[in-house]
């Protein structure tokens, strides 16, 4: 895949486009600090009991995609979409032009159809949902741009795949779920980290109960975000201003993700309550004022954001789940991936991953996952075609992708669907809540509205 240009014509008007999110971000948290808790009870009573069966959509002969946010993460999404039989990408939306013609020409090249273009303004994605033929639109745009696409998207009748988290309010994560039931359409979260290597083979080796019953899971997202945040191009244009307003756990699904569909959490348990605290914050004002020149004027921003949140998490079935986000300090790469079962545990960081496997395993000592892989590598990893993925994080991300066109091409239900994207989601503004009342207990909402009961868990699938 080549390197995206941000060439200098195509960028001009980097610094209106940069306080247009700025603003959007300011509203956005606005909007996140006042009725959450009120519109999560406003809206759960009047969406009544949810459907009995997992969606399911009519088999498609190919997939039409349309892309709005064609940054980073939009341009993995074409270049491993693009490369798959039966699927086009039909139109992407984006507020930078230089980007919508990067990709046209991108894809042109490759002998493929030329996309439209939509770049209007910031909501032309409205114009692309209603004017497009399209089956799913992906939605990798700034975290306030997440709700809005997917609803115009559903209400519209498309299918959609959003960046993660999918909301960060509670309004924004019932608006989801309410609009996906009304609409029957798939929103479904692209939680790439529920495809890689380790997740699933540990997860296989839960559903063949290797690890007994799993009781408790540890994880979270501890990555050094520091220079991300005070770049001038990409996330550093809007994820900053997060860590102004909000103190919390503002990332959480990458650990989550894999342990709840360990855990089965909404197909046979659900997450109950929450506890969560803050460590202070000192990490982006250390390096504001190490990093950047004396007349920059970011070196007088101030930030809330605790550098590590911890949170636990009670389930309905009395287990447990420890869930951390870092972002702020210096540090390797983790999200722990920590599975623990009555008969052996499993984690995957810091690496080479882990297991230990009563009556198997050395007494008290830990052997290397792979040691296993022969009898649990998960059939997604067999595959020719993920070994030769290129685009995203090393496969996962085109096993994401290749998932979602299957399902959608055989009338299958999704692996992750709203209830998922909701519930993890979720955990953005509940650990806000419970940090600022001094880590008292919150509930978590039951998207599932009492599904999670008889939902079956996700199994060993294929693509």
């Amino acid at each position: 895949m080549p390197t995206n240009p941000l060439d200098e014509q195509a960028l001009a008007d980097r610094h209106d486009r940069r306080e247009f999110l700025k603003l959007s971000a300011l509203a956005g948290l606005a909007a996140a600090t006042g009725a959450g808790a009120a519109g999560c009870a406003a809206l759960s009573p009047r969406l009544g009991a949810a459907p009995e069966a997992p969606l399911t959509s009519k088999p498609l002969e190919r997939v039409r995609v349309g892309i709005v946010g064609v940054g980073g993460m939009g341009c993995v999404h074409v270049s491993n979409l693009m490369n798959m039989p039966n699927v086009e990408v039909t139109a992407v939306c984006d507020i930078v032009p230089g980007k919508i013609e990067y990709v046209q020409d991108w894809l042109t090249k490759a002998g493929k159809p030329k996309p439209a273009g939509y770049s209007r303004g910031p909501r032309d994605f409205e114009r692309m949902c209603q004017t497009e033929e399209l089956d799913i639109v992906y939605n990798a745009t700034p975290w306030e741009w997440h709700v809005p696409v997917c609803v115009a998207a559903m209400k519209n009748g498309k299918h959609t795949a959003v960046e993660v988290p999918a909301s960060y309010t509670l309004d924004g994560c019932w608006e989801l779920v309410e609009t996906a039931e009304k609409h029957a359409r798939h929103c479904i979260m692209l939680e790439n980290c529920n495809y890689d290597r380790n997740e699933l083979m540990i997860l296989n080796m839960v559903r063949q109960g290797v690890l007994g019953e799993v009781l408790h899971g540890e994880c979270g997202y501890l990555h050094d975000l520091r220079s991300i945040k005070f770049s001038k191009d990409g996330e550093g244009l809007w994820r900053r201003e997060h860590s102004k307003r909000r103190n919390g756990n503002l990332y959480p699904t990458h650990g989550l993700g894999p342990v709840a569909q360990c855990m089965n959490i909404n197909r046979g348990d659900r997450l109950d309550y929450l506890v969560s605290m803050s460590s202070p914050s000192r990490g982006l004002q250390h390096w504001q004022q190490e990093q950047l020149a004396d007349d920059d004027p970011r070196r007088s921003e101030r930030y809330v954001l605790g550098d590590v949140n911890l949170t636990l998490i009670r389930t309905a079935l009395e287990k447990t789940l420890y869930v951390v986000h870092d972002t702020n300090l210096p540090r390797p790469y983790s999200r722990i991936l920590m599975v623990q079962g009555t008969r052996g545990l499993a984690q995957g960081w810091p690496g080479p991953a882990r297991v230990h496997i009563e009556g198997r395993s050395p007494a008290h000592q830990w052997e290397n996952l792979d040691k296993y892989a022969a009898e649990f590598e998960h059939p997604l990893w067999k595959k020719k075609e993920t070994a030769e993925a290129k685009a995203g994080h090393g496969g996962m991300d085109y096993l994401e992708s290749a998932r979602i066109v299957k399902c959608l091409m055989e009338g299958l239900p999704m692996d992750m669907d709203v209830y998922d994207a909701a519930m993890m989601s979720a955990i953005c503004e509940l650990t806000e809540k419970s940090v600022a009342n001094r880590s008292r207990p919150v509930d978590v909402p039951d998207f599932t509205r009492g599904r999670w009961k008889t939902r079956s868990p996700l199994g060993i699938v294929d693509a």
